[in-house]
């Protein structure tokens, strides 16, 4: 989250990381996948260690994938920094989450997965001071499958930025997608670096 030069760009360019490189692979349900070679044992243990044996939810009117919280992970806070993803996410836009200066700290995500393997998933974040884009994160979160029990994805170790110049409030919009760029959930909050974490 360090200050950076930077240009407000439009919010596609913001939101898209392009990989000309990069092909999604062909989407099959995951019923497809466990039809696939039924008869070899070893495949078959393989995909049960991948998958689980979890029964995935078949509830038609639930999203795949559910983000249910982030957490800044910070040994010297002294609360957690949590945010609920289940709820009003309007309401996170009017609270502020407090950050000393220069304090190593990690994000991390749990979110669970319902029905279908999915692919690629990726947390991105863009850091914006004044209406005015200062830094842009993408963290590959990987592919992951139906289970009951929830994921947890953490990022490397970050610094919050330091110095008078880097106090203050900074607005970050959030968004959780994949390799069909599926938007999993998009939202807004707000971040204040102070001196210390009450002053």
């Amino acid at each position: 989250m360090a200050d950076k030069e930077g240009i407000k760009q439009s919010c596609e360019e913001d939101q898209d990381e392009v990989d000309l490189n990069y092909k999604a692979p062909e989407k099959k349900t995951l019923q497809e996948i466990q039809e696939l070679d039924k008869e070899d044992e070893s495949l078959n243990k393989y995909k049960e260690a991948l998958l689980g044996s979890a029964t995935p939810t078949k509830d038609p009117n639930a999203p795949n994938v559910m983000v249910t919280r982030l957490t800044l992970v910070c040994s010297e806070a002294p609360e957690p920094i949590t945010m609920d993803l289940k709820g009003d996410l309007l309401a996170l836009k009017n609270q502020k989450f407090v950050v000393k200066e220069g304090v190593d700290y990690k994000i991390k995500i749990n979110f669970t997965v319902c029905r279908e393997i999915v692919s690629g998933l990726k947390y991105l974040h863009s850091t914006y001071r004044k209406g005015i884009k200062v830094d842009r994160a993408m963290y590959m979160v990987g592919s992951y499958g139906p289970r009951a029990e929830e994921y947890e994805f953490l990022t490397p170790v970050e610094e919050a930025p330091k110095g008078l110049t880097a106090r203050g409030n900074y607005h970050i919009k959030s968004k959780f997608t994949d390799d069909d760029k599926t938007d999993h959930l998009s939202w807004g909050w707000n971040l204040v670096i102070k001196k210390d974490w009450k002053d």
